[in-house]
């Protein structure tokens, strides 16, 4: 049994696989600046004009900054309902408080899977130390049936989450799914996500099962990466996405190497009513949200 500290296997990615489909690139969207929360600068990529959804993933936001200045004012008290949202810190750290009582903070390589449910009021406050803020917020869908359910939280220290040693010299932290022997330790979300967080150094490569129906991104953090069989370079802040198969190859290439982010879920497939911090299946139902908070009852 793998422990959930520490290096916790050694494998050789680059199997062979009989009649695997590599998944071919579809879109490539460069994350644009923008603004949120209080003034916080980032890097949105996914929850715009270019890329509105990718059902189940509804949007991908990233700071990263050694000034204080472009985010210090942080995230203060705002309400959600419909959907999840992930807090991933790579370095700095993030105090969390919310409606229910529940207080946090958020250390480098920790990670927080937020069902906002019903309704939730929270507030996210960046913590002024020397260095750089670099982490990211994911939202994901709940299908209907879920939008209602209780809010909870996994709050997961980076002690808690796998990380496996590749065999050329690479390394990959698996937060939620399975990769190479290693199960993530988010745990019970219905679009059965898979998260990872891979590092190679220049000219390694990774070949990793995904199942054939769900909808799969990459977003490259550092250096520059290929995927699949496509030659093209794709740099730091970008995302792409892919069509449909059951591998997802990627390849570091230049001295730098190259650290990314895959992520996959299970789509959907229901309409989609979003406006602000809620997300909805018509029209309706966000109405009732937003009659809800102005009136208290967000979080009833």
């Amino acid at each position: 049994m793998l422990e959930n500290t520490g290096i916790t296997d050694r494998v050789k990615p680059r199997q062979a696989q009989e009649q695997r489909r590599i998944r071919a690139l579809d879109q490539i969207v460069p994350a644009w600046p923008t603004q949120d929360g209080a003034g916080v600068r980032l890097m949105r990529s996914l929850g715009g004009a270019s890329l509105p959804a990718l059902d189940p993933f509804l949007l991908l936001d990233e700071i990263r900054s050694d000034d204080p200045g472009d985010w210090i004012a942080g995230f203060p008290a705002h309400p959600h309902r419909g959907f999840e949202a992930v807090t991933y810190m790579i370095e700095g750290a993030m105090e969390h408080t919310d409606s229910t009582g529940a207080h946090g903070r958020l250390e480098s390589g920790s990670v927080q899977w937020m069902t906002a449910g019903r309704g939730i009021i929270h507030s996210e406050m960046p913590v002024r130390r020397e260095g750089r803020l670099w982490g990211f917020q994911l939202w994901i869908n709940l299908p209907g049936r879920r939008k209602l359910s209780d809010p909870r939280y996994q709050d997961l220290p980076a002690s808690e989450i796998p990380e496996i040693a590749l065999e050329g010299g690479g390394r990959m932290r698996v937060v939620a799914g399975r990769a190479l022997g290693a199960t993530g330790p988010v745990r019970g979300i219905v679009t059965a996500p898979q998260f990872l967080d891979i590092t190679l150094p220049p000219g390694d490569d990774i070949d990793l099962e995904v199942a054939e129906g769900r909808s799969v991104f990459a977003y490259v953090l550092t250096g520059h990466a290929r995927f699949g069989d496509d030659p093209m370079r794709i740099p730091r802040s970008t995302l792409v996405t892919f069509l449909d198969g059951d591998r997802v190859k990627a390849e570091a290439v230049g001295e730098e190497g190259a650290r990314f982010l895959l992520l996959s879920a299970r789509p959907i497939g229901e309409p989609v009513a979003r406006y602000g911090p809620f997300v909805m299946n018509t029209a309706q139902e966000l109405e009732q949200a937003f009659a809800d908070y102005r009136a208290g009852r967000l979080t009833d």
